[in-house]
């Protein structure tokens, strides 16, 4: 590949995922409430829990995406991390300041604003939720150089080792529930045997390794990954419907939606493997997909503050599987051409989509 090539089937990724997630947060009016899992209607319960479930692997497909090309590292860590602060932690930190303020001026939420600013220097604000994606994303770029020196020189067997350990960590959501404290985890100790394999580095590996050493045809992609799709697509959606239909507890009710369980990763491996031969640049195709793919960093800042507009405007006319689709369509076509706009804005629109 040429310095400077666009890798198509990541285009496609990020418009699809970020879709996803789009999607996702216009499930969440239908389930969640103040006291946890309260859904809106009975049937609710079952739209969520399938719709719901097949987009878990929307995030960690997100974190392959950004791990593809950028590990090992080709530059220099300082040379990286003044690029990655432009791309990501700027629009960042404007979008984090515009959760913080806008919504007590418009009256949507009650709070103090210099308290909701404060706050921002540790965390974001409870109705900013989707933000922990950036924590957790600038976590990772920090990784990125550590973890570099040691992909270059490691081969196909070491990598899937660490893989396999990365996959037994992967049951952790459901045996320490289950088991209580294993693997040397204690009330005194956080940071278990197998702590440091854990957690969004697994799909950082795993993006590096199926771009260095996978090399199937779709016919053996597809066998492996349709399967693999099924079963954790059952398992995400599966164990929420039974969950959510015994306890209310948002933990209990979302254990197999969290983003590093084995069932999510499977989805995740599944779909990144079907997604790796999208390959078409046709026009009528390409042209928007590459669009949306330059603005999806910025279509995700923005997207809660026009999801709740959407869903008050059409969730009273339509059902539910209905108005969840409507809701997310209208959300990301709108955000979609705001972000547009911002981008064409000379010397800031980068610092505004990233």
């Amino acid at each position: 590949m040429e310095k400077g090539e666009r890798v198509v089937f990541l285009d496609y990724l990020r418009v699809i995922a970020c879709f996803m997630v789009v999607l996702v947060h216009a499930c969440e009016f239908y389930y969640l409430g103040d006291g946890g899992i309260e859904f809106r209607l009975p049937g609710d319960r079952m739209w969520v829990a399938w719709i719901d479930g097949a987009l878990r692997e929307s995030v960690p497909l997100f974190v392959m995406a950004s791990s593809y090309l950028l590990v090992p590292l080709e530059m220099s860590t300082e040379a990286f991390m003044k690029r990655r602060f432009v791309r990501v932690f700027v629009p960042f930190a404007i979008w984090s300041v515009l959760y913080a303020v806008i919504p007590v001026l418009t009256g949507s939420v009650e709070g103090d604003v210099a308290e909701r600013l404060g706050r921002l220097l540790y965390t974001f604000n409870g109705d900013s939720g989707h933000l922990w994606f950036i924590y957790m994303l600038i976590g990772v770029y920090l990784i990125m150089p550590v973890i570099s020196p040691w992909l270059r020189q490691v081969g196909k067997r070491e990598e899937l080792a660490f893989l396999g350990v990365w996959g037994v960590t992967t049951l952790w959501g459901y045996l320490h529930p289950a088991l209580g404290d294993i693997w040397g985890k204690a009330l005194w100790n956080d940071f278990h045997a197998l702590y440091y394999f854990s957690g969004f580095i697994g799909y950082v590996v795993l993006a590096h390794y199926i771009r260095e050493h996978v090399r199937w045809s779709l016919r053996k992609s597809a066998a492996v990954a349709v399967p693999l799709i099924a079963v954790g697509y059952v398992i995400t959606a599966g164990v929420f419907y039974i969950h959510t239909g015994e306890s209310a507890d948002y933990a209990y009710g979302e254990q197999s939606w969290n983003f590093c369980t084995i069932n999510v990763a499977m989805m995740t491996l599944g779909c990144f493997l079907l997604m790796r031969h999208i390959g078409s640049t046709a026009g009528w195709i390409y042209r928007p997909v590459r669009s949306i793919s330059r603005v999806s960093y910025g279509i995700y800042l923005m997207h809660i503050f026009v999801l709740g507009v959407a869903y008050s405007l059409l969730s009273p006319h339509l059902s539910t599987p209905v108005a969840i689709f409507s809701v997310a369509v209208v959300t990301y076509l709108v955000c979609w051409a705001v972000a547009a706009l911002l981008s064409r804005i000379p010397g800031v629109g980068k610092a505004l989509v990233g």
